[in-house]
């Protein structure tokens, strides 16, 4: 049987196990969190290097990916400075390969009209962006707000890539904290930028993000995203949600994160490495990996 593991910041109430079947082997999928201690998360990377297939970093990426250059994210680094055996992913191969293809495939199966969407923080899903925009969406990018608390919406992916030309290099050295919900902030909602939910038909981007500022009512909306639990389906049906997308599999009632999902593809394919994009893309293609659709309003 071969193990990946996401160790994450986040909260241990979202841990999970399964085993499930990927190109012929047996994987055990395994969520840990560590309530944003990142002593502890170095500590079990640390421990397990070399004794599992995979690694998944949760909670906060390595850094930023983008198309034109990879930004990293300094504390993240650190925390996984000792691993040198196991390889390790933060989900940026998915989120370019799996993510970019979310809305064409969406659109064949729900109606959506009017074309609008808020995506909460658009750089670091840019694969999901690109997915928007290619579907001819009217978009507004929350990155400013969610990342930075600053209420400045952006309307233009040039200003979107000129803003994280200047800003990444300077965020890359932030501490994990300021800029991602960790251990039990995970499980806050204050609702804000409501204006913007309700103005778009989709929300899409990272959950954690979605959650943190979800207005009360969202009767009629679409959710487009992943790493939900049977708790966050049933809490985003009580607010009237029309449908939820995740871009990876639910097993067992759970949506993993892309590097949960993208650590459990390495540990299947037994290279002993990182796989690349092109390789991402032939393993989906094989397995038919799809966004599924929760309807639940």
């Amino acid at each position: 049987m071969k193990q990946a593991v996401s160790i994450s910041l986040g909260s241990t109430a979202r841990d999970k196990v399964v085993e499930v079947n990927l190109l012929g082997e047996t994987v055990r999928i395994e969520r840990r969190g560590t309530n944003g201690d990142i002593k502890k998360a170095t500590e079990l990377f640390n421990e397990l290097d070399g004794k599992v297939d995979a690694f998944g970093v949760g909670g906060i990426d390595l850094g930023e990916h983008t198309p034109w250059k990879f930004y990293p994210l300094h504390d993240a680094q650190r925390m996984v400075k000792n691993v040198k055996r196991t390889p390790m992913v933060d989900g940026g191969g998915l989120k370019t390969t799996l993510e970019s293809r979310v809305m064409q495939f969406v659109e064949k199966q729900l109606t959506i009209d009017p074309k609008r969407a808020f995506l909460v923080a658009a750089i670091t899903r840019y694969g999901m962006t690109e997915s928007f925009i290619n579907a001819k969406y009217d978009c507004v990018f929350g990155d400013m707000m969610f990342a930075l608390g600053l209420p400045i919406a952006i309307r233009s992916t040039t200003t979107l890539r000129r803003l994280a030309k200047v800003l990444l290099p300077i965020v890359g050295r932030m501490p994990i904290e300021w800029l991602y919900p960790t251990g039990e902030k995970q499980d806050r909602n204050v609702p804000k930028y409501e204006k913007y939910y309700q103005w778009a038909t989709v929300t899409a981007g990272d959950f954690l993000y979605v959650k943190q500022h979800l207005p009360l009512r969202m009767d009629g909306k679409i959710i487009v995203t992943n790493t939900t639990t049977v708790e966050d389906v049933e809490w985003l049906k009580q607010r009237g949600v029309k449908a939820l997308v995740t871009t990876t599999p639910v097993y067992d009632g759970r949506s993993f994160g892309t590097n949960m999902m993208e650590a459990a593809l390495v540990a299947a394919a037994g290279k002993g490495r990182v796989l690349t994009n092109e390789e991402l893309i032939e393993i989906i293609d094989q397995l038919k990996l799809e966004p599924q659709i929760q309807k639940l309003n």
